[in-house]
């Protein structure tokens, strides 16, 4: 497990990737042994952590082949060409900023994620902040299978070329810088290039999830 997550580090040095990046075997890997796990309902688990409300975001990367870039649609789920043709990009609550010195932030997505691959070939990512106005458009990345971007506006960002959407509230640009595991989910450190916020973001309500539900 390791030794495949150094690999994301080491093929991410840039904004444009030289070569492919090998995606993690999926997902029998357990970072915790079975005879090591808590005593903890899972069910349980959510109701109690739940009760912590955090943002929402919406992580992007750009197409790893084709023409992705610009304002559109396209479809970030199907397979082969097609797929790597196409932006990419999933709902994310558990971001958070990390360090200051130097600029770094992170992210958390599960080993079954479909998404997070292509991200880690991209070898770069945008982290778009939503306000409370984008309930809809977070339901939508959260949907697996579905064209996610249709009818969605955005432009580049302007070092990695993710999709920067229209009306969220901040966008931080990023490099993968690290990546570690963390149980059934992996633990994305990204170098920040580049950040700024949206328009009439002072007077903007942030997107908040508490309890199953945005408030």
């Amino acid at each position: 497990m390791a030794a495949a997550a150094v690999r994301y580090l080491r093929s991410a040095g840039a904004p444009t990737v030289a070569g492919p990046v090998e995606a993690l075997p999926r997902p029998e890997l357990r970072a915790v042994g079975d005879d090591e796990r808590a005593p903890v309902d899972q069910a349980e688990f959510r109701r109690v952590l739940g009760n912590f409300a955090t943002g929402v975001t919406v992580v992007t990367a750009p197409a790893t082949g084709g023409d992705g870039s610009g304002s559109g649609s396209g479809n970030s789920d199907s397979d082969g060409a097609e797929q790597e043709a196409a932006p990419a990009g999933f709902a994310c609550q558990s971001f958070s900023s990390l360090s200051l010195d130097p600029p770094l932030v992170c992210f958390m997505v599960g080993r079954t994620s479909t998404t997070w691959p292509r991200i880690a070939r991209a070898g770069v990512f945008c982290v778009n902040v939503l306000g409370a106005h984008q309930g809809e458009l977070c339901r939508g990345f959260a949907v697996s299978g579905a064209d996610k971007f249709a009818g969605v506006v955005y432009d580049a960002a302007p070092v990695s070329g993710s999709p920067r959407l229209a009306g969220a509230a901040a966008w931080i640009d990023c490099t993968i810088h690290a990546v570690h595991t963390g149980g059934d989910h992996l633990i994305v450190v990204g170098r920040v290039d580049a950040l700024g916020t949206g328009d009439g973001t002072d007077a903007m309500t942030p997107l908040l999830f508490h309890k199953g539900r945005f408030l």
